[in-house]
């Protein structure tokens, strides 16, 4: 690969703002990790590199579980994880990426600006949320920012917010990487990525707890739609001026 150095530094970067928001680093690193590899090896490698980021999260952040939602948010994301892996070897992703930004833009907005719109935490909503986090993270590697405004709804503090999240995302990227593996995304050739990768998950996840020491719950949650609007904004950059690689370099 060229310019593996750049490669496994935005990957650290990607970890670090993935633990601030809470919502996994696939969110931040499908859209870099697309600059340098084609998107269904970045799948598998995104389902690999997460499976080692969640355990890693749930090291730094084993106490703060919510038993209630890994089921009601886990258990529909697991199952609409798979359907949306089988269906991703045959869909046409462009499009899918552009309403999955134009919906992280939107949704981030409306909160930002109308804070106080509140999702319900309902039964209803939390399988919603999960079942269609899920159904995405399988079709283009990201359902994180969805499942992170659902958990939101929840009022959760910010070690169980993380926490579950990272519980719920590991049988997320557990399932989906098995049928990644027989839709052929994941390439022996791609494996070296691995052990850098586990190192930049746990720097990364440390730094990020670090950084999260230092701010308020309301920081906390500001942050994580500040996050998601800004990644909205460069998935669509990326997808209407894909020659950006050049002036990049990458």
């Amino acid at each position: 690969m060229d310019n593996l150095p750049l490669f496994i530094f935005l990957s650290l970067i990607a970890e670090i703002l993935g633990t601030i928001g809470g919502f996994g680093s696939s969110l931040f690193f499908v859209p870099i990790a697309s600059y340098f590899i084609d998107l269904h090896s970045v799948l598998g490698i995104t389902a690999m590199f997460h499976v080692m980021s969640n355990v890693t999260k749930l090291f730094f952040f084993r106490k703060g579980f919510d038993k209630k939602l890994i089921f009601s948010i886990g258990i529909p994301a697991v199952l609409f994880v798979i359907v949306g892996a089988i269906l991703g070897k045959f869909v046409q992703t462009q499009i899918l990426e552009i309403l999955l930004a134009v919906f992280l833009i939107v949704v981030s907005l409306t909160f930002l600006i109308f804070k106080e719109i509140v999702i319900r935490p309902t039964l209803l909503n939390a399988i919603g949320g999960g079942a269609l986090s899920g159904f995405i993270a399988g079709l283009i590697g990201t359902g994180g920012a969805i499942r992170g405004i659902t958990l939101a709804a929840f009022n959760l503090t910010r070690d169980s917010f993380i926490a579950t999240s990272a519980l719920i995302d590991l049988g997320i990227d557990s399932s989906r990487g098995i049928v990644y593996y027989f839709n052929g995304y994941i390439h022996r050739d791609d494996l070296y990525l691995l052990p850098m990768l586990l190192v930049a998950s746990i720097l990364g996840t440390y730094i990020g707890k670090k950084i999260l020491a230092k701010m308020s719950e309301k920081q906390f949650k500001q942050t994580v739609l500040v996050l998601v609007l800004i990644t909205g904004i460069i998935s669509l950059v990326k997808i209407f001026f894909p020659s950006i690689k050049s002036y990049l370099d990458i």
